[in-house]
């Protein structure tokens, strides 16, 4: 039996969100940017008025503002693109619980035992990008095939408030004369390595030798090929599936430069707060860490470490990417970003082998600490308790809002 599935991508997401609030804002380019006071000041997102002064995701402000002077520059608010995220999802749940979702803003959707219910998947489609105009005010384009790179694909060729159609029986015709750069996966590495070689369109791809792009592309090639050729047939997860956790990480932004060590410590001891508190949540021990630092000429680094004993005590692995830091980092420059993971996950309950030096009552009694301390600040709020030190300014703007950024894969 021939699957139907669908893939629905709100428009203009922030933006829409955005115009939808405020209906002044409406008929005008708008831009939603990152503050420029925190150094975060580039494009999130931009309606259609302003895309057609060519401004760019990813671009500053200023140089969005060049190309059009009397656009409308306005902060993100992240708490309302979650509740509409998630009232779009629950609309897409009367027609399906296989629902997997690809950002906040884009989902695919298995229809396939829905047929007999809601009709075609054109039909289908029709039915939720009328309901999530009417009940939210917002538009989706949805692309409807039988596998979901295709309706990934067709989400995108017709913009906004548009249903494609790709089936099995004339995907080459619409498709395969698309450039090979629209496909899932291939992103602008991939496409030089592609285009060095004659490969510009989906054609291309299709017709190359699997052989040969494994040997250009690793595995990723032959996955490609698929892609291309229609035969991708991975599952829609159900809406209930959680991706196994790998690594937990926490990265800043800092609205000063970091100038010596102190500052730095700060820094890692504050952002470590959030992932000790995940790590415990998610019953899960760190093996290693990793640290990644920008400076203020945007230049990145990055050191990993094994830990001596698996652990997912805050102070323990603040200290442990403090060391790495400060063993590796020369000060040519000062910092203006920091990152910190934990890496190597294992579970909590995997047995672990104790040295002659480890100092078990010790780890024992600062697990206790981090037991007590995560209660408090559950019940009391995080700034009920923390470090003296931190009670400086550290550079770091707090977080007003939990966010829960949901996402999801092509397996």
């Amino acid at each position: 039996m021939e699957r139907t599935i669908l893939h629905c991508d709100m428009n203009n997401f922030y933006a829409s969100v955005e115009c939808m609030l405020n209906p002044e804002l409406k008929g005008h380019p708008v831009a939603v940017c990152g503050s420029t006071a925190d150094r975060h000041g580039i494009v999130l997102a931009k309606n259609y008025e302003a895309k057609k002064y060519n401004i760019q995701t990813g671009e500053v402000v200023w140089q969005a503002k060049q190309k059009c002077k009397d656009l409308i520059v306005v902060n993100p608010h992240y708490e309302h693109y979650i509740k509409y995220s998630k009232l779009a999802r629950e609309i897409y749940n009367r027609y399906t619980d296989l629902i997997e979702p690809f950002g906040m803003d884009e989902c695919w959707l298995d229809c396939t035992g829905s047929t007999h219910l809601f009709g075609t998947g054109y039909e289908i489609a029709e039915q939720i990008k009328e309901t999530i105009k009417f009940e939210l005010g917002l538009t989706i384009s949805v692309g409807v095939s039988f596998n979901k790179i295709f309706a990934k694909l067709g989400s995108d060729m017709k913009k906004p408030d548009a249903i494609t159609v790709i089936d099995k029986d004339s995907f080459k015709k619409k498709i395969w004369q698309l450039p090979a750069s629209d496909l899932l996966g291939v992103g602008r590495a991939t496409i030089k390595k592609l285009n060095y070689y004659g490969i510009f369109f989906i054609e291309d791809l299709a017709k190359a030798s699997p052989d040969f792009l494994k040997q250009l592309l690793g595995v990723n090639g032959v996955l490609l090929w698929r892609y291309a050729n229609g035969t991708e047939n991975s599952l829609v997860t159900p809406n209930d599936f959680e991706v196994p956790v790998k690594s937990i990480g926490h990265g800043i932004t800092t609205v000063r430069d970091l100038e010596n060590n102190n500052d730095v410590w700060c820094v890692i001891l504050e952002l470590i707060q959030d992932i000790g508190i995940k790590l415990r949540e998610y019953k899960k021990y760190a093996s290693g860490i990793a640290i990644c630092i920008r400076n203020n000429e945007l230049h990145f680094k990055e050191w990993q470490s094994k830990l001596p004993q698996p652990t997912n005590n805050s102070l323990t692995l603040a200290k442990k990417a403090y060391k790495l830091f400060s063993e590796n980092y020369d000060w040519n420059c000062d910092i203006r970003s920091v990152t910190v993971r934990a890496i190597n996950l294992v579970s909590e309950y995997t047995p672990q082998q104790i040295d002659l030096f480890s100092e078990t009552q010790n780890i024992e009694k600062m697990e206790r600490l981090d037991a007590v301390v995560d209660k408090l600040r559950e019940r009391f709020g995080k700034d009920i308790i923390k470090n003296a030190v931190l009670c400086q300014d550290i550079g770091m703007k707090p977080m007003t809002a939990k966010l829960t950024m949901p996402t999801g894969m092509c397996r």
